[in-house]
């Protein structure tokens, strides 16, 4: 684990509306008018935005550029190829893997490209309340590629953070080579240590070849936790929530967790599932990490009923136990050097906020695991993240 990695891991995890124009026909800011930032950005200092969203480059740039302005630096974009066609969207049908990634990598060549358009000093204060722009250090993209066509520059001024922190998620091998190239954090599905190692020593082994700085993607991974503050308690609330599982739809989700073209309707409950019937992830069309997830997970001997349980959680980190030994889970991955963000899933219930808030974290914190403090006042402070790259 690098120092970059290490250092990380010890934190805690009014524009009016104006008509767009030109970056350089006037010195003034063209926020996205149709982006409408979370209310907490204008009301907490710490709350990180994060977004998704669907467009083309020039627009993406516009949006996320915004966000990091409304949120004084806080602001960070989650880069994901479709799983699904997005008929709203678009006319056409879902492409291939490679094609989304070949698609999604010209992309963000151009959104950084954009964020990156504006040299330091572009904008200068008069200290009269007026600002001077010196149009030579706004400089046009001029990009001509394959997916897209923009001439640039972007339109809103230099960014808090220069560019928005930029989260991935994708595990197939064009997900991984993708997240190595681009991902300061990447957002992962790893149900055991085992899945969370080879993931790790893959993705960075592949950034370093790249040129990218040590320790880099940071691994988040969400952590589905079923909290109690004694084991029978836990063994009770395990308990009800398998008597609970409807099977019935739980075949469906897991049928969609292996591809979607695959028929568990005939298969008895208490036996794996037949080699014959699971797919070739080859031939998967969409989210083929997931499938690969849950083709290793059947593969391993688990029953169909095991496997729709185990859907539930949709191929991410689930543990069941007391805030000890749920900080135990927490610690063994971080020790092992592949865990620096936690995303905490199964909060919507006040309970589970309060055993977080009042058990989990606290018992972390004194393992020294999580910090009590902040690093700076951007996100890409408190992740003690590596400066970026020098602007071409």
């Amino acid at each position: 684990m690098g120092a970059t990695a290490a250092a990380a891991r010890r934190r805690a995890l009014r524009y009016p509306y104006r008509r767009a124009h030109t970056a350089t026909s006037s010195p003034r800011s063209s926020p996205a008018p149709d982006h409408q930032p979370p209310p907490s950005s204008a009301n907490t200092s710490r709350v990180r935005p994060c977004a998704d969203k669907v467009g083309n480059p020039y627009n993406l740039a516009r949006l996320f550029g915004t966000l990091d302005h409304v949120s004084n630096g806080r602001a960070a974009w989650n880069a994901v190829t479709s799983s699904l066609s997005e008929e709203n969207y678009s006319d056409r049908d879902l492409p291939s893997p490679e094609e989304r990634y070949a698609r999604a990598t010209e992309s963000l060549e151009v959104i950084n490209a954009l964020f990156d358009s504006w040299q330091p000093g572009a904008l200068t204060s008069d200290g009269a309340g007026g600002t001077t722009l010196d149009a030579d250090r706004v400089r046009p993209i001029d990009h001509a590629g394959t997916y897209f066509t923009v001439k640039g520059p972007l339109n809103i001024p230099p960014l808090p953070q220069r560019r928005p922190v930029q989260f991935q998620a994708g595990q197939s091998a064009a997900g991984v080579e993708f997240g190595a190239r681009f991902a300061e954090v990447v957002f992962t599905s790893l149900p055991t240590l085992v899945d969370a190692v080879t993931y790790t020593k893959s993705i960075r082994a592949r950034a370093a070849e790249l040129g990218r700085a040590d320790g880099l993607p940071l691994i988040m991974s969400s952590f589905h936790a079923t909290y109690g503050a004694s084991e029978e308690e836990v063994r009770r609330l395990v308990r009800e929530q398998e008597e609970a599982t409807d099977l019935d739809a739980g075949r469906i989700r897991l049928e969609d967790m292996l591809g979607g073209d695959v028929d568990l309707s005939g298969l008895p409950l208490d036996k794996p599932i037949p080699a014959g019937v699971l797919p070739d992830v080859r031939s998967v069309n969409r989210r083929r990490g997931r499938v690969e997830i849950f083709s290793r997970l059947a593969a391993s001997g688990r029953t169909l009923r095991e496997l729709i349980i185990a859907s539930k959680d949709t191929g991410h980190w689930a543990v069941a136990g007391t805030p000890e030994q749920l900080a135990d889970a927490v610690q063994e991955r971080y020790d092992a050097g592949v865990l620096d963000v936690i995303s905490l899933g199964g909060l919507a219930e006040e309970r589970s906020r309060d055993f977080v808030v009042n058990g989990l974290l606290p018992e972390l914190r004194r393992r020294g695991i999580v910090g009590n403090d902040y690093a700076g006042d951007t996100f890409r402070d408190n992740l003690e993240l590596p400066p970026l790259p020098a602007r071409d």
